[in-house]
């Protein structure tokens, strides 16, 4: 069995670049950014006011001001203010010439129609400089950037209304099982729902993923086949669950293997999980995950995601935290790192979830995340400081 640090970094050596595209901002949402982007403009673009009221000279404060000119957001300032002058001002508005700070209209007095006076003891500037958040040229977003909603915001304030970003994987989902049923029908004796496709598919959507699904496929090596060549052709990355591990009707290996697909491992030391496989043909990535719904969502977390994002070009890094366990955490067989589903307490400390095994799918609906336990460790004591990774 490979570890799960090698069979990651397996996955992700393999990956290749699939090439970029420009999309309208619209359609930016979630993708990854192809090139760095810079600032065509000072941000700010000018000095401007951070509050309503009047634009002067710091040194003239304890004097009566004459106003001047009233200046609002999106008109240039006209005048130049001098000794014992100011303009009244409105946020957001550029300062005009000769001031160096702006008071607050609550901390000034109308001595008459035109003269105000400063009342309060000091005062901050009030006043964004031009290019205090970033000069012309500079960079604002770094390629590989996940665009999420504040990084259409700057794209749109440097003017990138056409952002270069990855092309989408396309990834074919396909459910191996005779015993399976689409989840709109009933199950029959001996029968369960596909769970499986759905949950891959919103998975590999919320990566940025183009989802393709090829449905059920019974096992039947010959079914098996036609589906998966189908698949392999229309798609960059096939996913298979099921039929990966070493039953009499577990297909899926020896059809990849007769398809010239690369099997670069066929088992790994996670639990759960063991029974997956990763493999190279000359059109596309292969993976065949186990068929239980909790080892899918796992395994999908632990490789499938991370690769996925290195087709686009970037480097994912799970959420995580680090907490408290707030009971002991025992296993009678430590011979794979496990991930146990737990749930964050009121008290602040990790709490294993009610979990009965990789079948046990609502287990994953309580949890807030996974901790893992390493290779030889059968029990983390009460109080260990434990990390766990954010689902």
């Amino acid at each position: 069995m490979l570890a799960f640090e090698e069979a990651l970094k397996v996955v992700l050596d393999s990956a290749q670049p699939l090439g970029c595209e420009r999309v309208g901002l619209g359609l930016a949402g979630n993708r990854i950014l192809a090139e760095d982007v810079t600032s065509d403009t000072d941000m700010p673009p000018f000095d401007k006011a951070t509050v309503d009221g009047y634009a002067c000279r710091r040194e003239d404060l304890a004097n009566q001001l004459t106003v001047i000119e009233t200046i609002q957001a999106g008109i240039l300032p006209i005048k130049v203010i001098g000794h014992n002058q100011c303009a009244k001002i409105m946020t957001g508005a550029a300062v005009p010439r000769g001031a160096n700070c702006v008071i607050m209209v609550e901390r000034t007095l109308n001595v008459d129609e035109n003269v105000i006076r400063f009342i309060g003891e000091e005062t901050d500037d009030n006043i964004y400089h031009k290019g205090e958040d970033i000069k012309a040229g500079e960079v604002v977003l770094y390629k590989g950037s996940r665009i999420r909603p504040q990084h259409i915001a700057a794209l749109a304030s440097v003017g990138n209304v056409q952002p270069l970003v990855a092309k989408r994987p396309s990834v074919a989902v396909i459910a191996t099982g005779d015993e399976l049923v689409e989840p709109a029908l009933r199950p029959g004796p001996s029968q369960i729902r596909n769970s499986n496709s759905i949950q891959l598919a919103a998975q590999i959507e919320d990566v940025g993923g183009v989802v393709q699904d090829y449905g059920l496929v019974q096992d039947i090596p010959a079914c098996i086949d036609s589906v998966f060549r189908t698949a392999a052709e229309e798609n960059d990355v096939v996913i298979i669950s099921g039929g990966v591990s070493v039953g009499d009707f577990d297909l899926v290996r020896e059809v990849l293997k007769q398809n010239n697909v690369k099997l670069l491992f066929e088992n790994i030391a996670v639990k759960p999980g063991k029974p997956t496989v990763f493999g190279l043909s000359e059109k596309s990535y292969c993976f065949g995950l186990p068929g239980n719904p909790v080892s899918t969502f796992v395994v999908f977390e632990l490789l499938v995601k991370p690769f996925l994002y290195k087709l686009m070009g970037h480097n994912y890094s799970p959420v995580s935290i680090q907490m408290p366990l707030g009971e002991s955490i025992t296993r009678e067989n430590a011979d794979r790192q496990s991930w146990i589903p737990v749930t964050i307490t009121d008290r602040g400390t990790l709490k294993p979830v009610e979990y009965h095994g990789s079948a046990h799918i609502i287990a994953l609906c309580n949890a807030d995340g996974l901790i893992s336990i390493g290779v030889g460790v059968a029990k983390i004591e009460k109080g260990t400081m434990v990390r766990v990774r954010l689902i």
